[in-house]
């Protein structure tokens, strides 16, 4: 078994596609309109989905925002160099919620930055992450 991929609902998809590819450097793998049903997939990620785990994106065509709930935390990404990393995707139009620095009770450098609906997506740097 593996994980396949994550999905987030989202409200305008083309401004979440431009984030996670403009911004993330993700690349878009496919986009699906099923117009009986009313919505719209599309999956992005850093290969293929085939080796790699990915996100879904789903946009219910009648809705444009959504509660992000309590039960949710974050996606995460292995980033090098975190912080030419944050700034680069400050430049990109991507918005910082927590520079980078170590993280409390450990030396492991994180980074917090959110995307157009709000959803946390946590950055870690792969030099300074401890062994586990």
């Amino acid at each position: 078994m593996r994980i396949l991929h994550t999905m987030l609902r989202v409200g305008n998809l083309q401004k979440s596609i431009h984030f996670y590819t403009s911004v993330l450097g993700m690349q878009l793998l496919r986009k699906t309109d099923y117009e009986s049903g009313r919505f719209t997939l599309a999956f992005l990620g850093y290969g293929d989905e085939e080796n790699n785990s990915v996100l879904e994106l789903t946009h219910n065509w009648d809705k444009h925002n959504y509660d992000l709930g309590n039960g949710f935390g974050h996606i995460a990404l292995g980033v090098n160099e975190i912080y030419k990393s944050c700034e680069e995707i400050q430049n990109n139009g991507g918005k910082i919620i927590r520079a980078p620095g170590p993280m409390k009770h450990s030396q492991t450098v994180i980074a917090f930055i959110q995307d157009p609906d709000g959803y946390k997506i946590e950055l870690i740097d792969l030099a300074s992450r401890q062994k586990r």
